[in-house]
């Protein structure tokens, strides 16, 4: 398959960018929605996890038969089929009346924009030179950035107009409009393998998960994906919010000013990044170097933010997520390490590891506010306490990484 440079590749880039734009949307806006929903449906915050972790739950559930389908079928056919699935949840979440409901909706919405992410990588994987592929999950990520940005201060502003439930409907409706968009705009995929003409029998067999799950450097990263990555994404689609009005005693309005700063950080972040890796690629700088390097940052600025409570404000979590970011290029980084053709399920596998950590940490943190309040506590030390055992998770996770670098 020849290598994409120039308009082409901008021009396949945006095609999946609009659809990545909306998932990250959707991941994050229960943050800003969190006021809404604990008002409308009176959810305590073990329920506000449970609600933002289905997201995660179906995102997850879908990330290994996905792979399998990105590489037998193609990333654009696949994205296509499943976005049908994030339309209808959608449109029931917006006419759910209970948390059940609201929970099945959100799993069926994680379910369909379950290869927003994965298909572009691959496709990326397939069509870009390796340089290339680090910049462009950069800005893929960046795009995810702009949708969580949107995901705040655009949210809240037309709350009082469309209510949560209308917001629902226009993002139905605008994910239709992305489908038609990627159709028009990415190339076609090549034949299903199963119709393509017999191959001759390659002198490598090819891996399936087993070898994948048991790769060195799958089993390295892994530790970090749940607790670092995933931590990342659980923070900064739901608890940062809460903390802002919980532990730093904001208004909603101003906890939505607050996650547009810690988004736009992200966004300018990954921006700088699609600029960088490829000028650090090019001087022998690997992607497991810079991890390496970076990773004390983010434990050191978490402990910080926990030791300050109040007044650790949107700033001092905008600098944490941001230091959390050297983590977005481990993806590419273990693609490259598998051919082609396992691209999709490599990534698929590591995305798994990354979501399934969203779900644990989004839900964990909260059954553990819950539980510490429920003994007694106080709201701003339950919080504290809950964040510095995630951050215990992400030391240990770092240590592991160091150890199993031999």
């Amino acid at each position: 398959m020849n290598l994409l440079q120039g308009r082409a590749a901008a021009t396949m880039f945006l095609g999946f960018a609009v659809a990545y734009f909306l998932s990250a949307l959707l991941r994050a806006v229960t943050a800003t929605l969190a006021p809404a929903f604990s008002a409308d449906l009176g959810l305590a915050a073990a329920e506000l996890g449970l609600l933002a972790g289905a997201y995660f739950f179906g995102f997850a559930a879908m990330q290994l038969p996905l792979g399998s389908a990105i590489d037998r079928f193609g990333p654009r056919r696949v994205q296509f089929t499943l976005m049908l699935l994030a339309v209808l949840g959608c449109g029931l979440f917006a006419l759910a009346r209970g948390l059940p409901a609201l929970l099945a909706a959100r799993v069926l919405i994680g379910a369909g924009v379950a290869a927003c992410l994965m298909s572009p990588l691959t496709a990326f994987r397939h069509r870009f030179s390796p340089a290339a592929q680090l910049r462009a999950n950069s800005w893929m990520l960046m795009t995810g950035s702009l949708g969580m940005l949107a995901s705040t201060l655009p949210v809240q502003w037309l709350l009082p107009s469309l209510g949560w439930r209308g917001l629902f409907w226009a993002v139905a409706a605008a994910l239709a409009v992305s489908m038609a968009v990627m159709m028009r705009l990415v190339p076609r995929d090549a034949a299903p393998a199963s119709l393509a003409m017999p191959a001759p029998a390659p002198t490598v067999p090819p891996a399936g998960y087993r070898e994948i799950l048991r790769h060195p450097l799958f089993l390295r990263l892994a530790p970090l994906a749940l607790f670092q990555y995933g931590g990342l994404i659980a923070v900064q689609a739901l608890w940062a919010g809460p903390w802002l009005t919980q532990v730093g005693g904001r208004t909603p309005a101003e906890a939505a000013a607050g996650l547009f700063v810690v988004n736009g950080a992200m966004l300018f972040t990954f921006l700088a990044w699609g600029l960088v890796m490829p000028r650090l690629v090019a001087r022998g700088i690997t992607a497991l170097q810079v991890l390496r390097w970076g990773m004390p940052l983010p434990l050191l600025l978490l402990a910080h933010n926990v030791w300050a409570g109040a007044d650790a404000g949107p700033w001092a979590w905008a600098a944490w997520c941001v230091s959390c970011t050297c983590m977005s290029i481990s993806q590419p980084a273990l693609a490259q390490v598998f051919p082609p053709a396992q691209a999709g399920r490599a990534l698929s596998a590591y995305n798994l590891v990354i979501f399934g950590g969203v779900f644990t940490m989004q839900w964990g943190i909260g059954l553990a506010i819950d539980a510490l309040r429920g003994a007694g506590w106080a709201e701003a030390e339950a919080f504290r306490t809950a964040f510095g055992g995630f951050g215990v998770g992400c030391a240990a996770a770092y240590a592991w990484f160091l150890w199993r670098r031999a």
